[in-house]
């Protein structure tokens, strides 16, 4: 079998890396050493390579190597012969194996190593993790091109035990002449950042985003060799994002190699040009913005309370135009429609963005899209950004409003406007939708006005990726909101063209790439069957604790599926369905003079105990899981529904039978 050049030199080096990795030459110069001492000494005859082969062999050195280089025979022979293919969307769903991947000679790719950390002072104090132990955990999350890599797990430390690599599929020459390779100077004009998150995990499943960094990558272009180590400081994030947290050591390689590099001169000089137009353009925008919120004052001095917002912080403390946090995005497969996109965004946890000290002021952070759905939470900016964007994604004119809930706490939600000019509001945390009926406060006494039925009091500005509109009616309430944008009387615009020039993606731009979202990696029946387990003996002991003996009931445990399908239904599409039947099945499992209670619950975590904690706190559940009686039969039912980047929905009812005894 004969390799093509570049396949034999990829595999010389893979087995050059592995001997170094592995300290071979070391070991041989030591396995030499002794056999000279050992068997030449009285003779001092000549060693040929077969007496040094043998003496390694017979160490064990040689079957230590070959075990170490997996040559890896695919499972699917197919899969072997087919042509190389990209990296994109590539995500290592089980991080304790290493996925071996092509690489294709007609693409360019950039081999990003990450060679351990140092300097975490937080984690100065903590312990060495006992064999078996649950720790806190670090993952480093990549975005780079419309490709997403994620770390394998690292026991929170000063010094973690960081060391992964990935790679990068840079460019690759797909049209005119394929063969082509792409060189260092037309790489140089690729200005998209890596985007690297690192989220910590606590033993108890909560996740925490401690940084986020944009790696400036092409400084590899002029390193010598093609290779360049960084070391990268990483600071914290919101009131931290001036603190250093720690340092992560980075090895950059190109693949493959650069014929020819470029001077570290050229590369500077491209830095500084796309850095200088990008304070240019951010400058002038702000010149126009604050011009605009000066019009926008004299139109009605009570303006200047409205919520107006033109900029906001990122999670790195830098201000950014609002409108370059929505972007269309498409789910490809893993939505199928809007309601179910923003039934997606609804699981995702809500957490407000923390505060050190007290005072009950709320921190503002806005995240970027891929710091917000690696922690898997975010406050309600972060929930009303992805949703407008999948909104936009699937062909909606949505916008993100800024306003006011009852009690005047600041807020925001999503607006969709109809071909037909319906107005609907969608409740990115919940994924409840209402539709908007403007009151009008001129209609006599006697004229019926609609009763609105959500939850939001004032709205101040609305905004997606391309327009901003400031609400200059004479009164800011929703309920007698008119959403006539091309009336500018009602609706102050921003110049388009302002907004597209800091908020689109280009070659000079600080606006970061949004990332592909990724598939569940959960399995649904997996989990189901885990957590219900984990809840019966927690429930046992419960009841034991109480005096009371627990007789599980399978077969109505399994009738209450169909009720939780339901309940999941109708949160995604306000369809209910399938009631009948479940309610004809309960009256046949159940008895003649027997009662039945079931008590259904949501959640969209997956720890079991901290939902049987919280379940203890409803009266109803508590009757239930410590019923008494004659023939008390207990069950419950779990459910999980996975979305993508591995949000569930957790359904669980609990239910009970007994003979009523009067």
């Amino acid at each position: 079998m004969t390799l093509p050049p570049e396949k034999a030199s990829e595999l010389k080096q893979i087995i050059h890396q592995q001997l170094v990795k592995m300290d071979v030459h070391g070991r041989i110069r030591e396995v030499l050493a002794e056999t000279i001492r050992e068997e030449l000494a009285p003779e001092h005859q000549q060693l040929s390579t077969e007496d040094l082969i043998k003496a390694l062999r017979q160490r064990g050195i040689i079957d230590d190597v070959m075990k170490e280089l997996k040559f890896v025979t695919d499972v699917n022979e197919k899969e072997r012969t087919s042509a190389p293919k990209p990296s994109t969307h590539f995500v290592d769903r089980e991080p304790s194996v290493l996925k071996k991947t092509n690489i294709d000679p007609t693409r360019r790719y950039l081999y990003l190593q990450v060679l351990g950390g140092k300097a975490f002072l937080e984690h100065l104090q903590e312990p060495e993790p006992l064999p078996g132990q649950s720790c806190s955990t670090f993952t480093l999350c990549l975005h780079f091109r419309n490709q997403r890599f994620r770390s394998k797990p690292v026991p929170c430390a000063c010094e973690p035990d960081f060391h992964d690599g990935f790679l990068l599929e840079v460019h690759k020459d797909s049209l005119g002449d394929g063969s082509k390779m792409v060189d260092a100077t037309t790489m140089l004009s690729i200005c998209d950042p890596v985007h690297m998150v690192l989220i910590k995990t606590d033993t108890f499943g909560e996740t925490t985003l401690v940084a986020s960094y944009f790696l400036e990558w092409r400084s590899v272009l002029a390193a010598e060799n093609g290779v360049t180590n960084v070391a990268v400081e990483l600071l914290g994030v919101g009131t931290e994002s001036k603190v250093s947290v720690g340092v992560l050591n980075i090895r950059l390689e190109m693949y493959p190699q650069l014929s020819k590099t470029l001077s570290p001169e050229v590369t500077n000089t491209q830095f500084a040009l796309e850095h200088q137009k990008t304070a240019e353009k951010e400058r002038l925008f702000l010149v126009y913005a604050k011009q605009w919120w000066r019009e926008y004052l004299q139109i009605r001095p009570t303006h200047n309370i409205r919520l107006v917002k033109i900029f906001a912080q990122d999670e790195n403390g830098v201000n950014r135009p609002v409108c370059s946090y929505i972007r269309p995005l498409r789910a490809g497969r893993l939505l199928d429609t809007p309601r179910q996109a923003a039934r997606f965004v609804s699981v995702l946890g809500y957490e407000r963005a923390p505060v050190i000290g007290g005072g009950g002021g709320k921190q503002e952070q806005w995240c970027t899209l891929l710091a917000f759905i690696c922690r898997n939470k975010g406050d309600c900016e972060d929930h009303a950004n992805l949703l407008c964007s999948l909104l936009l994604g699937f062909g909606l004119e949505a916008f993100v409003c800024v306003g006011t809930k009852a009690k005047g706490v600041p807020h925001t939600w999503v607006m969709t406007c109809g071909t037909d000019g319906t107005i609907t509001f969608w409740e990115s945390l919940t994924g409840h939708r209402y539709i908007h009926r403007p009151i009008n406060p001129d209609d006599p006494p006697l004229v019926e006005q609609p009763k609105p039925l959500y939850p939001y009091r004032t709205i101040g500005c609305i905004f997606n990726h391309q327009k901003f509109f400031g609400n200059c009616q004479p009164s800011d309430a929703v309920e007698v909101c008119v959403f006539d944008l091309h009336d500018e009387s009602k609706w102050k615009p921003m110049s388009g063209e302002a907004i597209k020039s800091v908020c689109s993606l280009g070659t000079t731009s600080s606006v970061p790439p949004f990332p592909p979202l990724c598939a569940s990696t959960i399995d649904a029946a997996i989990t189901s069957n885990e957590m219900e387990l984990q809840l019966r003996i927690l429930v046992s002991e419960h009841r034991k604790d109480l005096g009371l003996s627990t007789v599980w009931d399978d077969q109505l445990s399994y009738l209450l599926s169909p009720a939780l399908a339901a309940y999941e239904l109708e949160r995604t599409t306000s369809i209910s369905a399938g009631n009948e039947e479940f309610q004809d099945a309960v009256r046949r499992a159940v008895p003649d003079g027997h009662t039945f209670k079931g008590f259904p619950i949501h959640f969209v975590y997956r720890n079991a105990r901290r939902a049987f904690a919280t379940c203890l706190r409803s009266p109803f559940c508590e009757e239930i899981i410590c019923c008494r009686g004659d023939q008390v039969r207990l069950a419950v039912r779990v459910r999980v529904f996975t979305y993508p980047e591995s949000a569930c929905a957790v359904w669980i009812m609990f239910a009970c039978k007994y003979r009523s005894v009067l």
